[in-house]
């Protein structure tokens, strides 16, 4: 298993169980450097989905308890274990990544930071568990993804343009 996309590259590759391991090894890393507690820590994104197709970066949500005071401790220790704050200003949530070397290029692993038990945290807990509980919607979504790659490539930002509306749907189940 390689994980890393380089900045506004969208590819796919099948899913592999690697992906699992590599979420433990990275969350037993994220609890040995910060005061993070281990039910605050979820693997999710569509490395986390059963049999999808997936860019190859690890998705992470880290719950806190609140996003505008988020303890320094939890900021050094990630940068310890190499997750670097993004300058990605988003609503709610702070953005970090851990990259394949110092020329910061290529990322492998997005880190969500979000609060915890919130409607971003519940949205993207459920969209996972629902995915790999139900064959029939993970199959369209994972056609979806491969009708976008097979016919455009033209960047992150429209690859997640394409599959808003479907992830939308998804959240307005849990409510």
């Amino acid at each position: 298993m390689k994980l890393g996309l380089k900045r506004d590259e969208v590819r796919l590759v099948g899913y592999t169980a690697d992906w699992q391991d590599e979420f433990l090894k990275v969350k037993q890393d994220i609890l040995n450097s910060t005061p993070i507690k281990e039910n605050r820590i979820e693997h999710i994104g569509s490395t986390s989905i059963k049999d999808m197709f997936a860019k190859p970066i690890l998705d992470l949500v880290v719950g806190v308890d609140d996003i505008e005071d988020v303890d320094k401790a939890i900021l050094q220790g990630l940068k310890e274990v190499g997750f670097l704050r993004l300058r990605v200003q988003r609503s709610n949530e702070i953005v970090l990544a851990k990259f394949t070397d110092e020329t910061y290029e290529e990322k492998t692993h997005f880190f969500h930071l979000v609060e915890f038990n919130n409607d971003l945290w519940k949205n993207l807990i459920f969209f996972r568990d629902y995915l790999n509980s139900n064959e029939t919607v993970r199959e369209q979504y994972k056609n979806l993804k491969m009708e976008f790659v097979e016919g455009n490539n033209s960047g992150i930002d429209k690859y997640t343009d394409y599959k808003e509306q479907f992830v939308k749907e998804i959240y307005r189940k849990r409510t």
